[in-house]
């Protein structure tokens, strides 16, 4: 897998993992009084009070390796040389070679099929010589 592919993935799973940490947290919070005039909310029965005081803990470790392992898949990425201006010279070389391998590519496809229409032709030939049960005709 390439390294943008990599970095695509990780990117992927962070936002995945900041999702799903979000989502835990609205979900698990405690209740809290947003006002002293407001009564006191209601205590929440959960049997793993405990936990959720760690699944924080746990949930932000893993978006720290994963953000980790971002940062070192950036800096593994290959240092642009020379500025925009010799990007753009390298991409215009890169388009011309690709260009030249095409059209060479393209002349090997004619002629295979030009070798294929004679092939068959042959063989189109050769079956009636075989059906019509005559010799071949020799030029």
């Amino acid at each position: 897998m390439d390294i943008i592919s990599q970095l695509q993935e990780q990117v992927n799973l962070i936002a995945n993992l900041a999702f799903n940490t979000i989502g835990t947290l609205q979900r698990d919070a405690p209740p809290n009084r947003i006002s002293p005039n407001y009564p006191e909310p209601p205590a929440q029965p959960t049997e793993d009070g405990a936990t959720f005081s760690e699944q924080p803990k746990l949930m932000s470790t893993g978006l720290v390796k994963a953000a980790k392992q971002f940062d070192a898949l950036v800096a593994a990425l290959p240092i642009a040389e020379g500025g925009e201006e010799a990007q753009l010279k390298r991409i215009a070389e890169l388009q011309a070679e690709n260009d030249a391998i095409g059209q060479e590519l393209q002349k090997q496809l004619e002629a295979a099929e030009k070798e294929l229409h004679q092939v068959q032709e042959l063989f189109s030939q050769a079956s009636d010589n075989c059906l019509n049960l005559k010799k071949p005709d020799v030029n």
